[in-house]
């Protein structure tokens, strides 16, 4: 029992000492932080299986740093919402680190490889720690840790964009870092504390303290800047377009799943739910911006032909969704919530994978370099399909489950106006998706005057696609990415379906997370 107890802490150890051997020990041989990376992240996994089933069978873990007791000691809590969010991010990582040997060695020069990786495992160094703490502190150092991790990440690559998208998120994650330390300071100013258990004890008693009404305005603004909720997400598109692809698959996957994460814990646990609804109008107020949220993200990414450039916008959308089932306040709405961390978690991560295997063997990025692609790249393209039939909410997928959570809470709040809101954000991504798979499947005939030119031989017409090097691309026939890249996506792609059809395990959790939370 005392292993288990020990356990928060090495999901943290373990990839912060492989994250310093990595570029020791990648002059030696170029496959070895790839390996590294891969071991650690699946480590973490079974490390983070292991605390989910301990915290169903037991209840709450607590790891005292040191010994130290706290509110004195840092503590590492897990519970039913971070053991639930740890599994996700852990198996993501894995996922993603299993995939992403031939891509970095496509999209990063040679040089750069075990850079990356350390960067890399950093990264999922902060996203454990921001999940694992029990110290609002900490959520905020470890929240800079994969930060940090994430601008190198993003200009690491080729693409000279690249470094504006990382440096516009540096500013605005500065910004955003800014707010969420000065929200602490006022909580510790007001409460002597900065154990999220002894908050949750002492600040009912100052919920009319403006100092601690200025506390949760400033969490707001800087969380939903880590989060990129509308209009706060200019950040988000060029750094999911531009960084690697390899980036853009685990950030998209688990990035703003872990802010979203955050800013359920400071609401809803540091917080309480009569703060958030009665005192302050903060509920309501997040309730507009993220239906906002779901249809502009939604509409933006129709008028995108950059495939990346659109499955970012999408992302926008998709994290209106989580927020407005949080902030709705019921069980069941703040349980298609939780759900839906899950669940686009698998569906933005299978699609932004996707993208990874068409660039490797193809170089294009356009959406209108799909154009047929399905019998080119059948494997790749039935996963692309089924991730798109899941954004889009399609029943007996996982995005259809955590959307019906959402509308039924919606109801039982008695805001059906909210229900318009859902169905149109699904329709609007039906709309972009499904443009993209007619086209893979059922291609439009080119005209004939742009097919060929006058001497009879093959023409590039001006709007066919380019690759990442913009040079135009004339499709041949196409295999299948190679197997390591293939594999783990289409892994992302089943387990879509399976939580469509089947999805009782992670609901059950997620509703005594719910339960938890709204306490």
């Amino acid at each position: 029992m005392k292993t288990i107890q020990d356990l928060p802490i090495l999901v943290i150890v373990i990839p912060l000492i492989f994250a310093i051997i990595i570029p020791l020990v990648g002059r030696l041989n170029r496959l070895l932080p790839w390996i590294i990376a891969t071991t650690v992240t699946f480590f973490c996994f079974l490390i983070s299986i292991s605390l989910l089933i301990t915290v169903l069978d037991t209840g709450t873990i607590s790891y005292w740093l040191g010994g130290w007791e706290p509110p004195w000691g840092i503590e590492y809590v897990i519970d039913y919402l971070n053991a639930f969010v740890l599994v996700v991010v852990s198996f993501i990582a894995f996922i993603v680190s299993f995939y992403s040997r031939r891509s970095v060695e496509m999209e990063i020069n040679e040089d750069k490889i075990p850079t990356f990786y350390c960067i890399y495992i950093l990264f999922i160094t902060g996203l454990m720690g921001v999940v694992v703490t029990g110290d609002i502190f900490n959520i905020y150092v470890f929240l800079e840790i994969l930060s940090l991790a994430g601008y190198a990440l993003i200009a690491i690559g080729r693409k000279r964009e690249a470094l504006i998208a990382s440096y516009n998120y540096l500013i605005l994650g500065t910004i955003a870092a800014t707010f969420i330390l000065i929200g602490i300071g006022y909580i510790y100013m007001a409460t002597g504390t900065l154990n999220i258990g002894d908050l949750q004890e002492r600040l009912p008693a100052l919920y009319r303290s403006k100092m601690v009404l200025a506390a949760l305005a400033f969490f707001t603004v800087g969380l939903s800047l880590k989060l990129a909720l509308f209009p706060l997400h200019t950040w988000l598109p060029g750094a999911y377009t531009y960084a690697p692809t390899v980036v853009s698959s685990i950030m998209a996957a688990t990035a703003t799943k872990v802010g979203a994460y955050a800013m359920l814990r400071i609401m809803f646990s540091v917080f309480k739910i009569e703060f958030d609804i009665h005192f302050v109008p903060i509920a309501n107020i997040l309730i507009v911006i993220s239906s906002i949220a779901i249809i502009a993200g939604s509409v933006l990414a129709i008028v995108q032909t950059n495939l990346k450039m659109m499955l970012a916008y999408s992302s926008i959308g998709q994290i209106g969704y989580i927020v407005l089932g949080a902030v709705l306040a019921n069980q069941v709405a703040m349980t298609g919530s939780i759900m839906h961390i899950l669940n686009h978690a698998l569906m933005k991560g299978a699609l932004f994978m996707v993208v990874g295997c068409v660039v490797y063997k193809t170089g294009i990025e356009d959406i209108s370099g799909l154009r047929g692609m399905g019998k080119k790249m059948p494997f790749t393209m039935a996963v692309f399909t089924i991730a798109g039939l899941s954004m889009m909410g399609v029943p007996l997928t996982v995005g259809f489950v955590s959307k019906w959570y959402i509308a039924i809470g919606a109801l039982n709040a008695d805001l059906w106006h909210l229900i318009p809101v859902i169905i149109i954000g699904s329709l609007l991504s039906a709309v972009y998706f499904w443009r993209i798979i007619a086209n893979i499947y059922f291609p439009e005939e080119l005209p004939e005057h742009e097919l060929q030119n006058t001497d009879g031989g093959a023409k590039i017409p001006d709007h066919e696609p380019k690759d990442i090097n913009h040079h135009p691309v004339i499709h041949d026939t196409y295999s299948e990415a190679p197997w390591s890249m293939l594999a783990p996506t289409m892994a992302l792609a089943v387990l879509c379906i399976v939580f469509g059809i089947t999805a009782t395990s992670p609901i059950s959790i997620a509703a005594k997370a719910a339960v938890m939370l709204l306490q």
